[in-house]
């Protein structure tokens, strides 16, 4: 489905159930996330668009340094919750573009997972370098849907039904695997002028879901929270009515994580 950054606002109605029905991003992430930007514990690490702590939980365990920023004051709250054993992690509730940190604060690295998208193009990258310290990191990651070779075939059937909707996207069906999708995240940090890019690593991995809970998933997503209710009905009983066909009932649905890191110029 499309990406309009007006709809950044419709995910803190989802806070309740966000973090159960969003997937875990890859234990390899991080360690590449490690690698990458060479910061070890206690390293102090700014999050954009925290939401309830999807990525911020593994980074505190790690013993780092956080503050993150949150749009949604929902999201906002359950982060806290989650957080909450963890003396050096601070939630905030702000759009990043407005946010403001104490005088004379910097920070060794700015992340976003699966949020940068969402901040003002005009003020994304050279806020992040303002609020780096010297040789500091931009680091980002989305968590997209994935087509490798032999995807499930159930999402070839719920695209028609997107389509009859007038919720397709448009392009053109199949989408590429993921190793041929083109990540325009690198460039945009060169293009900056803020960040040159040092490394880029792909993450593919799979879950599997019923019924229920791939449209809780769904129910996080952007698009879906706006949907019109009539149409949003008929396409979850449309998922419903398929899965229900199916043996096992479930779905196969491929993720794929594109992490793409910047040093400040």
């Amino acid at each position: 489905m499309p990406d309009d950054r007006s709809l950044r606002t419709t995910f803190d109605k989802a806070a309740a159930h966000y973090q159960a029905a969003r997937p875990d991003y890859p234990a390899g992430l991080y360690s590449d996330l490690v690698a990458l930007t060479g910061i070890e514990p206690p390293a102090h690490l700014l999050e954009v668009g925290c939401g309830p702590g999807k990525a911020t939980l593994p980074l505190a365990r790690m013993g780092f340094r956080i503050t993150a920023v949150e749009l949604g004051a929902a999201l906002a709250a359950e982060a806290r919750r989650r957080l909450a054993g963890f003396a050096d992690v601070s939630v905030i509730t702000a759009p990043f573009e407005r946010w403001e940190p104490p005088s004379g604060v910097h920070v060794d690295l700015v992340y976003a997972a699966t949020a940068w998208k969402w901040v003002d193009p005009d003020v994304k990258y050279a806020k992040a370098a303002s609020l780096l310290a010297p040789g500091g990191h931009l680091a980002v990651w989305n968590a997209e849907h994935a087509f490798p070779t032999g995807f499930d075939p159930f999402f070839a059937e719920i695209q028609r039904v997107y389509d009859e909707i007038g919720e397709g996207d448009g392009a053109s069906w199949p989408p590429p695997p993921p190793e041929a999708r083109r990540d325009p995240t690198a460039a945009e940090f060169e293009a900056s002028g803020h960040f040159t890019a040092v490394g880029t690593r792909l993450h593919v991995w799979a879950r599997h879901y019923t019924a229920d809970e791939y449209i809780a998933l769904l129910d996080t997503f952007s698009g879906h929270i706006a949907m019109e209710p009539a149409k949003r009905r008929h396409l979850y009983g449309e998922i419903r009515r398929r899965l229900a066909a199916r043996p096992d009932g479930r779905v196969t649905r491929h993720w794929s994580a594109v992490l793409t890191v910047g040093r400040r110029r």
